[in-house]
């Protein structure tokens, strides 16, 4: 019996889903077994923090509750140790030697997440009241120091031959984050910001550590210099890829997933991808979401409605997603240098997929 193209397409459709829940499902168990691994050696090192910090850096990782007793609350889905795991085996080193990096990088995250929430005001984080709102400004951020103090100590007492180098990448990777702190901060200062200044700030604030990690798993495999530069580099285009998703959750996300109240980014007014995308692109509808970002007062929900819906009919929406696909595909042809061998590269694939599928 011949197939009607409608058919063949309805056929296409289901396969690309069913391809795709099995692409996420093997996703999901290496942030699993990445966690799994990774856990200990985080606890451990959290562990040797004083009293106060100790409690503050558990309340933020989901272990503990605001008073000390033990949580379930969870830390996060572990993405970027699970990227540098990941990255040892692709290049054809053991995942378990590069444990250290896998937490250091994880300390760095959160300590940054800390002062993030600080300087943005965040009241949520994982559905829960973020630590500067439970412990203080003060508190989070000092903790947030000592988490990346730690980050470096972990690797700086890691026997391995690649921790030296390690370091070095890990404590540039953090000026660059602080840069591109710095400049996102600043943008809720000006009336113009450019795309090529927020897509520059993007790949500091984001796509640096998702560089360093899949970077630091190549040094941890015995990597030259060049195969690293060339994971950093595939590690920095997710890094945009996920951002330019993540800004979109930021305007449409829905508050069940992400904990956070739907428009949360476009209430702070925050310059994120489809945003500067959308006040760019000239017309009536950029002007319309400038009104709405210059009017100085709290936004109604009908205005954060608007505001939305002005980015969309901008193109900023359609745009971030293109984008985010030729970021992919860039990252691609980043790995395909640091590894040749396709078949090496299928988890680093399937964590990528991961963090540029996510709905919102």
């Amino acid at each position: 019996m011949a197939i009607t193209v409608s058919e063949r397409e309805h056929h296409d459709e289901d396969t690309a889903v069913v391809e795709g829940a099995r692409d996420t499902a093997e996703a999901l168990a290496l942030l699993g077994r990445a966690r799994a691994v990774v856990d200990p050696a985080l606890r451990a090192a959290v562990d040797s923090l004083p009293d106060s910090m100790r409690q503050i850096a558990g309340y933020h990782l989901g272990w503990l509750e605001a008073d000390g007793a033990p949580s379930a609350a969870g830390s996060g889905k572990a993405i970027r140790p699970a990227l540098v795991l990941a990255a040892t085996q692709a290049v054809g080193g053991r995942p378990q030697d590069a444990v250290r990096a896998a937490a250091a990088v994880e300390l760095v995250h959160n300590f940054t997440l800390l002062h993030d929430d600080v300087l943005d005001r965040d009241h949520t984080r994982r559905h829960r009241p973020t630590a500067w709102r439970v412990f203080g400004t003060t508190g989070a951020i000092l903790a947030g120091d000592a988490m990346h103090s730690l980050a470096l100590r972990v690797l700086a007492e890691d026997p391995h031959p690649a921790a030296p180098a390690a370091v070095r990448r890990l404590a540039d990777c953090v000026v660059e984050l602080c840069a591109g702190q710095q400049a996102d901060c600043s943008f809720e200062q000006r009336d113009q910001v450019t795309l090529a200044e927020c897509l520059a700030m993007a790949e500091s604030k984001t796509g640096a550590l998702l560089g360093c990690a899949c970077a630091l798993g190549a040094l941890y495999a015995g990597a030259d210099a060049a195969t690293a530069d060339a994971m950093d580099a595939f590690g920095r285009e997710i890094g945009l890829a996920f951002q330019l998703i993540d800004d979109l959750i930021g305007i449409w996300g829905d508050p069940a997933i992400t904990g956070k109240p739907v428009g949360a980014d476009l209430a702070a007014r925050k310059k994120s991808l489809p945003v500067v995308h959308a006040l760019t692109a000239g017309g009536a509808d950029g002007a319309e979401l400038a009104a709405l970002y210059a009017s100085g007062r709290p936004l109604s929900p009908a205005e954060l409605a608007a505001a939305a819906d002005a980015v969309d009919r901008a193109g900023g929406r359609a745009w971030a997603q293109g984008e985010s696909c030729e970021r992919m595909a860039t990252a691609i042809s980043h790995l395909a240098v640091a590894v040749p061998d396709p078949e090496r590269t299928d988890e680093l694939l399937a964590l990528a997929e991961l963090v540029t599928r996510r709905t919102y």
